[in-house]
């Protein structure tokens, strides 16, 4: 017997050929004795099965895997949403997939981690929907949309519905292979029967085939249509969410919330008298939120630590230590140049009001009028009315708005802070507009009242009133004295915001007269114009 794979022994009789381990010869190279190597095998691949490995008893209707919980989430909110309703009739009366499809889009959003099936899962009447989800998830406004709709079966309808148009021209569009697909579940149906006919299993293959050939040819626009639908549907649910943070609606409120009251909501908000300026709500409430974040400097409080800086007043005694050794004096210089030096650290609170918080916010007629960026002199005022509610219920004191006009022209709402404010009465307040003329002593009247009972019946003093206006206005002086002595009694204080009007400012007016801090707001796209406000309120 000769050697081993690949060695390189003669053997016995000299020939030019080695017997290779299995007993045939090999031949030698020709410039050497050495033999050539052994062939390595390669193996050979097995023959593609001509039909899927999966049995046909075994194959899915959904494209994305899913557990009984997020199969409940999607009927629920099936069963709560009209529009769902709606669109799964509406599609589901021309195409048989159609109800699977939006389960599976709902599902795709709706998971933390969406997984999809493989193809060879399905039956081929749904890898139509397999290809419009793989090709969804791979789109790249997927991500973005999955960011806003993971966990929120709200926002994952919401993805759905966005993609109605989309969906609806797909299916309409892949109707061939949907057919083709039917039909070769037909085919492999009867091949899999016990008493099928002999050619049954052949035909169930060429079925199979052109169902795959169909879905190929479909693919392309597929893929196009998923990638604008998946944009679109990213767009609107961010554009809804960024709505519901702009006007103050948390995410543990939208929670709670009915499917249809959030769905009625939102509609609200996109097409409210306030909808196009839910942008400049936000800042402002973004605004108010970084100055509640600032803490009061140069007040007494409470010593809490040592920190950086170069504030002398505050540098501890070991550093000032330093200044009596010559050799250290430069070291303490140089600490001082970098804001290196070690002083106390303290916080304190500057006093505040503590009484309820009040907004007269003028609606007369001329608050119409456009500023820069075509804002209105009512939009500004409001979104800083609604910003001074957040900064009351942040401070545990209640808030009263006062909406007014002429003197026959007034609305009170109120927002007690022992309460949740409801959303809904937020936005009757932001959207109501009273117009007319104007009139200072009714509003004022009115929220002195506020202050009164409050005081009375709590024993609360120091609240804050803040006007918001862009006219002027005549008091008589029988009510003058009145308001001042009122003034000294309850202790409260008035900040005046001359909406657009410079003239309403000026010394001598009778805001002027009115208020303890006035100022004048003439950019209406600048949120900053009352940021201090919202320091020492």
């Amino acid at each position: 017997m000769g050697g081993a794979p690949g060695g390189g022994g003669e053997a016995p009789g000299g020939g030019g050929e080695v017997q290779s381990h299995e007993g045939h010869a090999r031949p030698r190279h020709p410039n050497t004795s050495v033999p050539w190597p052994a062939p390595v095998p390669v193996p050979v691949p097995a023959p593609l099965p001509v039909s899927d490995p999966v049995s046909v008893s075994d194959r899915h209707t959904a494209a994305v895997v899913a557990d009984r919980f997020d199969r409940l989430t999607w009927f629920d909110t099936h069963e709560q949403s009209a529009a769902l309703r709606e669109l799964t009739d509406e599609l589901s009366a021309r195409h048989d997939c159609a109800t699977d499809l939006l389960a599976d889009v709902f599902l795709a959003a709706y998971q933390a981690r969406p997984r999809l099936r493989e193809r060879t899962e399905m039956t081929h009447s749904r890898r139509v929907n397999h290809q419009v989800i793989a090709s969804l998830m791979e789109s790249p406004g997927f991500a973005e949309l999955h960011r806003e709709s993971a966990g929120d079966p709200y926002a994952a309808a919401m993805a759905v519905l966005a993609q109605a148009t989309a969906l609806r021209r797909l299916l309409d569009g892949t109707e061939e292979a949907q057919d083709r697909g039917e039909l070769a579940d037909r085919a492999e149906n009867a091949a899999d029967e016990p008493h099928r006919a002999p050619d049954a299993e052949s035909a169930a293959q060429r079925a199979a085939q052109d169902a795959a050939q169909a879905l190929g040819a479909a693919a392309p626009g597929i893929r196009s249509a998923t990638r604008s639908a998946g944009a679109r549907a990213a767009v609107a649910v961010r554009e809804e969410a960024a709505l519901m943070r702009a006007w103050g609606v948390g995410t543990g409120e939208l929670e709670r919330m009915p499917f249809d009251r959030r769905a009625r909501l939102a509609e609200r908000l996109r097409t409210g008298r306030l909808a196009a300026w839910a942008e400049l709500i936000g800042r402002f409430r973004q605004m108010a939120d970084g100055e509640r974040a600032r803490k009061v400097e140069h007040t007494s409080g409470e010593l809490i630590g040592v920190t950086l800086g170069d504030d002398l007043a505050r540098v501890v005694p070991s550093e000032l230590a330093n200044l009596g050794l010559p050799a250290l004096r430069a070291v303490f210089a140089a600490r001082y140049a970098a804001g290196q030096l070690m002083l106390y650290d303290s916080e304190g609170e500057q006093p505040t009001g503590r009484g309820a918080v009040i907004a007269c916010v003028d609606t007369s007629h001329s608050m119409y009028a456009e500023g820069p960026g075509g804002v209105t002199r009512e939009a500004w005022a409001k979104a800083c009315a609604l910003a001074l509610l957040d900064q009351a219920r942040h401070g545990g004191r209640d808030f009263v708005g006062i909406l007014f006009a002429a003197a026959d022209k007034l609305q009170v709402f109120r927002f007690p802070a022992d309460e949740a404010a409801d959303v809904e009465r937020v936005l009757d307040f932001a959207e109501t507009f009273l117009g007319g003329g104007t009139s200072y002593q009714r509003p004022l009247s009115a929220a002195l009242e506020v202050l009164a009972e409050e005081f009375d019946d709590t024993a609360r003093a120091r609240g804050d009133i803040v006007m918001l206006t862009d006219d002027e206005c005549d008091v008589t002086e029988e009510w003058m004295r009145g308001w001042n002595d009122a003034k000294h009694r309850l202790g409260f204080r008035v900040f005046g915001l001359a909406v657009g009007a410079p003239p309403a400012a000026e010394a001598g007016s009778v805001l002027d007269a009115l208020c303890d801090n006035l100022r004048v707001v003439e950019d209406f796209t600048d949120v900053h114009a009352a940021a201090d406000l919202f320091r020492v309120i």
